[in-house]
């Protein structure tokens, strides 16, 4: 058994409503999905989502480095038949280089779907779960756990006072666990929001802060302090990237743990931030970071160094990287927090079946079923799909295409 072919769509996934944070506004998510099909025909799904102000990718620049070769050619044509052996090839895989020198990763959400695409499909073709791979991986075998339930946060984005107080009543009365709330948007007032949040969720529910790179690092401390009195357990990303340099040393200084997110996008990331102080906590997302694997291995990174992590998500993700986030939420253990699965309350049609969306109190069950567990919708794929590539391996050659019937 071999890999035979790939397809690559880019979608445009539309969202109930626009989603608004410090740094951007978003009704519509543009995802790019990857079929990965074996020589026995099973076919495996990947999805990867490009962003600019993360790593630096776009679009463009995914289909881009798809047509180069560079991605799908060393994988077209290998083995699948042994789950190790498959774990260790995407191990290996490294469509990109950084863009502008300024974001690491660039490359990483096209890793994040040939990655997934290939182990959904070995791991479908054994009729395994893809939690399977996570055995293979001796870095984290110490983090291993088998948890039969994932919990998830509520995870607010800049809403109208009035609905933000409804959803934090909401919250408590579903018994939620953790709400984050975006902060730092221009013209709104967050202390106010803080405490209206805090009243209405009580005084024991966890509550953290995302700041989305608002903030210099000189007013950092000044911001920080307005918030004493809410009880805040971190503070996500508060300065931009390009500013990092300015958290130097700030590690245990603050009341308010910080949280860094678009700035750990490799390992190389987290060990930067280790050396020079800059972070309490890091927020690992699976496209971000490059996929399964690579998350793991910050995972583990950061937990031997003592940082504290999240399994973050991005707005938008369709049902295929909400069940990676599944299989990783209930298959490593010491996550701070876990963000995903709101994919009934956030996209307008799913791309996925069954509904894997976590209840109202962010509570959803492990996925056992074979590979990711969820099969993807063809008419919802066709009717979402902006443009797509086909790629598979001849005897001694290789062939890009356009769409196929």
């Amino acid at each position: 058994m071999r890999i035979e072919s790939f397809s690559a769509y880019h979608l445009r996934v539309p969202l109930k409503m626009t989603i608004k944070h410090a740094s951007h506004a978003r009704s519509a998510n543009d995802a790019v999905v990857i079929a990965c099909r074996l020589s026995e025909g099973t076919v495996g799904w990947g999805e990867g989502l490009p962003r600019p102000y993360v790593t630096g990718e776009t679009i463009e620049s995914v289909f881009s480095m798809l047509e180069s070769g560079n991605a799908v050619e060393p994988l077209l044509g290998q083995p699948a038949d042994d789950l190790a052996a498959v774990v260790a090839l995407c191990r290996t895989l490294e469509p990109g280089s950084h863009a502008d020198g300024l974001r690491s990763g660039f490359g990483n959400s096209l890793r994040c779907a040939l990655e997934l695409s290939v182990l959904d499909a070995v791991t479908r073709s054994k009729k395994k779960s893809l939690s399977a791979i996570f055995d293979a991986i001796p870095e984290i075998q110490s983090l291993r756990g088998a948890a039969e339930f994932a919990q998830y946060s509520a995870v607010f984005p800049d809403l109208p006072m009035w609905k933000l107080i409804s959803y934090s009543y909401w919250a408590r009365v579903a018994r939620m666990r953790h709400v984050k709330i975006k902060v730092g948007v221009a013209g709104k007032n967050d202390l106010a929001r803080l405490r209206a949040v805090r009243k209405a969720i009580g005084p024991r529910m966890d509550l953290r802060i995302d700041a989305n790179e608002a903030w210099t690092p000189e007013e950092l401390p000044r911001q920080l302090e307005r918030f004493r009195d809410v009880n805040i357990s971190s503070v996500e990303q508060p300065v931009p990237h390009e500013q990092l340099a300015g958290l130097a040393g700030q590690r245990g200084k603050s009341a308010i743990p910080i949280m860094l997110d678009e700035s750990v996008c490799t390992r190389e990331d987290l060990e930067l931030a280790v050396r020079e102080g800059y972070c309490d906590l890091v927020n690992l997302r699976i496209s971000k970071c490059g996929g399964l694997i690579s998350t793991c291995l910050i995972a583990a990174a950061a937990h031997e160094q003592g940082i504290g992590y999240q399994l973050g998500c991005q707005v938008g993700e369709t049902g295929i990287l909400s069940a990676a986030g599944r299989h990783l939420a209930t298959s490593l253990s010491h996550f701070k927090y876990c963000e995903g699965s709101y994919d009934r309350y956030i996209l307008q049609r799913q791309l996925t079946a069954p509904d894997i969306t976590c209840d109202w109190s962010g509570r959803a069950p492990a996925l056992t079923s074979p590979g990711l567990g969820v099969d993807v919708d063809r008419d919802a794929l066709r009717q979402m799909t902006v443009s797509e590539k086909h790629w598979q391996i001849e005897p001694m050659k290789l062939r890009a295409g356009g769409r196929q019937p």
